[in-house]
């Protein structure tokens, strides 16, 4: 029991996601999760409001049982199969991260400071998500994808867009975490 509740190394972690990439591949689908608002926004009616969502979801239907599937495995690998609530921070990141205000870094996997309920609905805390909701529904649509789409399924066929896209991914994380998170948060 001991080495599931610890961190796995990548060559354990690595085939495994070979291995389910592989059967994506054989039965002849694609890995990524960000196809699966624009199935639940048809299944919701939106093709009544526009051409776009004029699809049949009943394509995508296992898509919305693998999302399913990860909300219910990560709730179940983080309250069950962890061995600690932390994770392993580097100390000179969580001193960066304490002097911009984050107190508990390194103890929580998402920071209280952006994601309790109390921060949720402060002004500052409701704008930060929507601009960032509104920015990543655009890029993924933009990108023709998400980050594990691309940089999982698209970078394992030889995909340029998906290396073009993934260069992107890291290029915005850089730029977010070095220009405006301390702008944000400083």
């Amino acid at each position: 029991m001991d080495f599931i509740l610890q961190p796995w190394p990548w060559y354990v972690s690595g085939p495994l996601i070979a291995i389910v990439l592989f059967l994506f591949f054989y039965f002849g689908k694609n890995f990524g999760v960000s196809t699966n608002l624009e199935t639940m926004c048809t299944m919701a009616g939106a093709g009544k409001v526009s051409d776009y969502f004029k699809k049949d979801w009943k394509e995508r239907d296992w898509a919305i049982i693998f999302l399913v599937g990860l909300l219910i495995g990560g709730y179940i690998a983080i309250n069950y199969l962890s061995a600690t609530p932390g994770i392993d921070l580097n100390p000179t990141t969580v001193n960066e991260l304490a002097e911009l205000g984050f107190a508990d870094a390194g103890k929580t996997y998402v920071p209280n400071e952006i994601y309790s309920i109390e921060n949720m609905l402060t002004l500052k805390g409701f704008a930060i998500l929507l601009v960032a909701g509104i920015l990543i529904g655009f890029g993924t649509r933009y990108a023709d994808g998400c980050t594990s789409g691309h940089a999982i399924t698209g970078l394992s066929s030889f995909q340029l867009p998906s290396l073009i896209a993934v260069i992107g991914f890291f290029i915005g994380g850089l730029f977010m975490i070095w220009v405006l998170f301390p702008l944000i948060f400083g």
